[in-house]
Parts: C-alpha cells; sequence; structure tokens
C-alpha cells in the first residue's frame, strides 16, 4: 500500500485536503485542510494515529467478560487498558483491497481466540470528495453463533484554546470507575453545546444519547470549521478530554453505548446472525471560517 509514498502508509489528496492513511489500524495518522492539521496523532501503539475504527465494537467490556444467547464469553487485555478496549481492528493490520488518488479501502478478517470470541471481516473506505472526508466502516459476523456487534468511528480533533462545539443530546451518561458509563439523566450545563460553546476545562469521558448525527466544530484561530455528519446508525457519541493533554479533544460517533454488553437492550448493540452484517458512515465537511466583523466576537 505504498501509493508512491512506499511501507504501510498511503496519501491521499483533493485539493485543499490532505490525509495519511496506515494499514495499522486502519487508522488516519495525519489530516490537513488549506496545510492545517484538524486531527492529532495521539494515540495507538506508537501514539501516531489521529482516527481509528473501533470495530466489532466500540469502548469497554466490564469484568472483560459478557454473557449472550445462554452461553458466558470471556475477553482478555488487549492494550494498555485492563479491560479490553475498542475492539480489534485499531492495533491490528489491515489489507489493502482498492488505493487511488483520493480514496483507499481495506478489510480485516479476525478469528476467534482467547482475546476476544468475536470472527468477523470488517471493511474501512477512507475517501475524498472535495472537502468532504468519508469514513465508512462495516463488520460482518463470519462466527458460528449470533453476537452483538456495533462501531464507531475515533477521530483525535485539533484542540485550540478557542474551539468551539456545536452538538445536541438528549441523555447524558455520567462516569464511574474503570472508566464505565454510570447512570443516564439530562445533559448538564457544562456538557450542553446545543447552542455552540468554547470546550470546558474539565475531564470528559462521557457517552450521549439522542443525537441527531449532526455537530459543527470551529477552529477560530486557524480560519477553518469542519461539520460533521453520521449516519442514522451512529446515534450516539463519546466526548473525551484530558486535562494533561489540551491541544485535543475526541467526539466519537458509535452505534452504541460503552459497556453495552452489560447494560438492558445491549446498549443499542446488534445482534448479528452468522452471515449478517452492519455498516455506517461518518463525513467530516471542512470549509474556511467566515470572517466575523469587526466588533463582534
Amino acid at each position: 500500500m505504498s501509493n508512491g509514498h512506499g511501507g504501510d502508509e498511503s496519501e491521499l489528496s483533493n485539493g485543499d485536503l490532505s490525509v495519511k492513511v496506515s494499514r495499522r489500524g486502519a487508522a488516519l495518522t495525519a489530516a490537513t485542510y488549506r496545510g492545517k492539521p484538524f486531527l492529532v496523532p495521539v494515540s495507538g501503539p506508537n501514539g501516531i494515529v489521529a482516527s481509528f475504527p473501533m470495530v466489532p465494537f466500540g469502548n469497554r467490556v466490564e469484568g472483560n467478560a459478557m454473557s449472550f444467547g445462554g452461553r458466558d464469553y470471556a475477553f482478555q487485555r488487549n492494550c494498555h487498558d485492563p479491560l479490553y478496549l475498542h475492539g480489534d481492528g485499531w492495533i491490528s493490520l489491515w489489507q489493502p483491497e482498492e488505493l487511488g488518488p483520493e480514496h483507499v479501502q481495506l478489510r480485516f478478517s479476525r478469528d476467534a481466540d482467547a482475546i476476544s470470541p468475536y470472527t468477523y471481516l470488517a471493511r474501512q473506505e477512507i475517501r475524498l470528495a472535495g472537502n468532504r472526508l468519508v469514513l465508512a466502516l462495516s463488520v460482518r459476523n463470519r462466527g458460528e453463533a449470533a453476537l452483538p456487534f456495533g462501531l464507531g468511528q475515533h477521530p483525535f480533533f485539533v484542540r485550540t484554546p478557542e474551539t468551539r462545539l456545536t452538538i445536541a443530546a438528549g441523555r447524558f451518561w455520567n462516569e464511574r470507575h474503570d472508566h464505565l458509563p454510570g447512570e443516564p439523566g439530562p445533559v448538564p450545563d457544562d456538557f450542553d453545546f446545543r447552542s455552540g460553546k468554547p470546550l470546558p476545562r474539565l475531564w470528559v469521558n462521557n457517552a450521549f444519547e439522542g443525537w441527531n448525527g449532526r455537530a459543527a466544530i470551529a477552529w477560530p484561530e486557524l480560519g477553518i470549521q469542519a461539520a460533521v455528519e453520521a449516519d442514522a446508525a451512529l446515534c450516539r457519541f463519546m466526548l473525551y478530554m484530558r486535562l494533561d493533554r489540551t491541544d485535543f479533544f475526541c467526539l466519537e460517533p458509535m452505534s452504541h453505548l460503552p459497556n453495552g454488553h452489560h447494560l438492558p437492550e445491549f446498549g443499542g448493540l446488534k445482534q448479528l446472525a452468522p452471515g449478517e452484517g452492519l455498516s455506517a458512515k461518518v463525513t467530516i465537511d471542512l470549509s474556511a471560517l467566515p470572517v466575523q466583523p469587526e466588533g463582534r466576537s
């Protein structure tokens, strides 16, 4: 997967938009608009990942165990976290299926083992269409039993002091031990971004429900903005902000709640019988931020 660049990384470009894609994790390692980064490489095994797909589900599994269909299943930790985290795709090597100057499609096939009981085939297409970055992810159950599946995208957006977020949610989940969701309730004022406001200087690692799949991010210092749109299947999102790293924040569209395996109705995870699949798309549309008239902030 060289596309003229060698190794396991490929660069896609279309006008003002440019991204780098790695086979490791089907991840973006860089993303710029008009030469300005809007994603930050901070994650993954080598700290070079700026966005990755979550498959066959996202976030953690409490106790590294679940029960489904009258059977008990076990997981093992798959990274630094004591709990199995974010599925397998983000830390695995994907195989390229298609490669062009503006798009790449990769596949990842997995068999059940001691780490996870899931057997599946996943595909991720990364495509540039004008000033839009399109992330299309799918998964198909290749196993012999039905299991609950989910999808998500985990971008690490640039954060500047004046970054503004506009997004609406109907319900908020607080956080308990092991970074697991606690109880649902109304959205607190600090996390109510319906009218758009700067990001709070707080630790944030919370799930939100009742999302219409739309969000807007503005970076006044960079003079750019992004309109985020997720398929209806991705009706939840996570917000993640650290106190020791103020250069990024995560807005993660997801089909399900974290730890859905232990929540009523599996937190939105979808039961897929053998051969059944699930797919969802996220689009990030970049543009110049309109210049405010003098005297207005």
